[in-house]
């Protein structure tokens, strides 16, 4: 008996997974982000503004 309770367990959880996947819309992945040019220049920005002299002050 405790061969089958090896064999539920990642059936189980697969079914659970695949059950909630379908529940939160998730039924098929979407495309790639392609927009690598917007996202380099928001991380250069996010690095500008945390890199400024007055924002790493100690207080």
């Amino acid at each position: 008996m405790s061969a089958v309770l090896w064999l539920l367990t990642p059936l189980s959880a697969g079914i659970a997974a695949s059950a909630w996947a379908w529940g939160t819309g998730r039924r098929s992945p979407g495309p790639p982000d392609l927009d690598t040019w917007e996202d380099l220049d928001r991380y250069e920005r996010l690095r500008t503004v945390l890199g400024a002299e007055e924002h790493c002050e100690a207080a």
